[in-house]
């Protein structure tokens, strides 16, 4: 078999622009000429392993990254974007679309704001009604999507607020819970446990922070470490969100608390501990909870955020989906990607996790690119605390490439060389390519179809 040939265009120009270099002194220190740095950067060659090498040498650039997912990302978004109705003539060919996303990813990311931008409009003057008279309708991008994909295009790893969640962790010394409560002591905070209503209210006035009584110490000690994050590392929390250009106050709000939320979450799992103890444990979720004192969805939100350049873990995807099957949280460092709009695959086995409650599901699946994932799938509640308070319910998945589940203790006695064992699942209808799915709810884009009157199969159309 032929080696992969590595295509890398848009990363040499990120990193040459980076450390501001002119192509003229970045091909010296590659040791290339000039016109052949320019067919790497335009992907008209593959990078050689000589300037792979030279980047790691000259530059300390983790060689990892040239093979980022962000290619896949901008792809699967493409694709799922030009399957709406309003594109009327021919799809753009798949080669076309990698293209873009390799050569131009900067254009390709326009296209997919300017779409967003055009389903709010529609889905606004849905309901009109509800927008006339009203001094707010001008139009904006959702503020909810645009965080969602800053932290999907960052590999769901913020380097900056990782390390300093670390430094704060080694600080503590093993008492985390007291190092928050000192911090917070230190800037005029005082705690207070109570009733409220809220699980976390903190009155910037009084310097008052008040706590639900009835949460659990865990959640407690997580608040506390987002407080932290809010006041004493805001100078950090602000210089990343300078870099990420909002474009509206909203959406800084929404990724402030986001970033926030990362920083407890990294302080309550230190990169390099919580890696080493995930290689241990071989990724066994439910020691890592009780090791680190976390829920669930926490320890299933970490390993998906092990990106870290030059101690990178296993890349997973990670998502919590809803019992209507909306997908309400995901992130990808595979090249799974999942659907922007709607639902996830009904194949899928996170969707019967709902009907296991408290069992780990297991699946081997397949995507329509033919690569094959090794996923795991549970349900996890929330009790509201009261009576008449509703449970939350949601159902959250991981998985990696099944090349990765030899590390994975849920991944034993699984057939995984068996190609009759992986079950085929999709990212959505609109853009599925599988003919004969029984749970197919509409047509593909790229496919012609036949209706034939006087047959009927499993569904009223068939697909060319």
């Amino acid at each position: 078999m032929a080696p992969h040939k590595l295509y890398a265009g848009a990363k040499l120009r990120e990193l040459r622009g980076r450390i501001g270099c002119t192509q003229k002194a970045f091909a010296e220190k590659l040791g290339v000429s000039l016109p052949y740095l320019n067919q790497m950067e335009n992907n008209n060659r593959p990078v050689s392993t000589t300037v792979v090498l030279a980047l790691a040498q000259e530059f300390g650039f983790d060689v990892t990254e040239l093979q980022s997912g962000d290619e896949a990302r901008l792809v699967g978004d493409m694709r799922e974007a030009l399957a709406d109705p309003i594109f009327t003539s021919a799809t753009p060919p798949l080669v076309d679309l990698r293209l873009a996303a390799s050569n131009a990813p900067a254009l390709a990311r326009a296209f997919l704001e300017l779409h967003t931008a055009y389903r709010q409009t529609h889905e606004r003057l849905a309901s009109l009604d509800e927008a006339l008279g009203r001094e707010d309708s001008r139009l904006s991008a959702s503020p909810w999507e645009e965080v969602r994909d800053f932290f999907h295009y960052c590999d769901n790893y913020i380097d900056a607020v990782d390390r300093a969640a670390e430094r704060f962790a080694s600080n503590a010394k093993g008492d985390i819970d007291s190092a928050a409560r000192s911090a917070l002591a230190e800037t005029g905070v005082r705690i207070v446990y109570a009733d409220t209503g809220a699980i976390r209210h903190y009155d910037p006035e009084t310097r008052v922070l008040t706590l639900a009584a009835k949460a659990a110490p865990a959640t407690q000690r997580f608040q506390l470490l987002l407080q932290v994050a809010l006041i004493q590392q805001e100078k950090l929390l602000d210089a990343t969100l300078d870099l990420a250009r909002f474009q509206s106050p909203q959406a800084r709000s929404i990724a402030k608390v986001g970033l926030a939320n990362y920083f407890a979450g990294a302080t309550l799992m230190p990169y390099g501990e919580f890696l080493a103890a995930a290689q241990d444990t071989r990724h066994d979720l439910e020691r890592l909870v009780d090791q680190f004192g976390v829920s669930l969805e926490q320890v299933a939100h970490r390993l998906s955020t092990l990106q870290r350049p030059g101690a990178k873990g296993i890349p997973f995807f990670f998502v919590r989906v809803d019992p209507a099957g909306t997908i309400t949280k995901r992130h990808s460092a595979t090249t799974l990607q999942f659907a922007r709009f709607g639902g996830a695959c009904p194949l899928w086995n996170v969707h019967g996790a709902f009907e296991t409650p408290g069992r780990w599901l297991r699946q081997l699946a397949q995507t329509p690119d033919g690569v094959r994932y090794f996923c795991l799938a549970r349900d996890v509640s929330k009790p509201g605390g009261a009576w008449g308070v509703p449970t939350r319910r949601y159902a959250i998945g991981l998985g990696c490439e099944v090349k990765h589940a030899s590390k994975l203790v849920y991944a034993d006695h699984m057939m995984t060389e068996d190609a009759d064992a992986f079950e085929p699942i999709g990212i959505s209808c609109r853009i599925c390519e599988r003919k004969a799915c029984p749970h197919r709810s509409v047509p593909p884009l790229e496919r012609q179809l036949r209706v034939d009157p006087n047959e009927r199969g499993m569904l009223p159309y068939q697909l060319d």
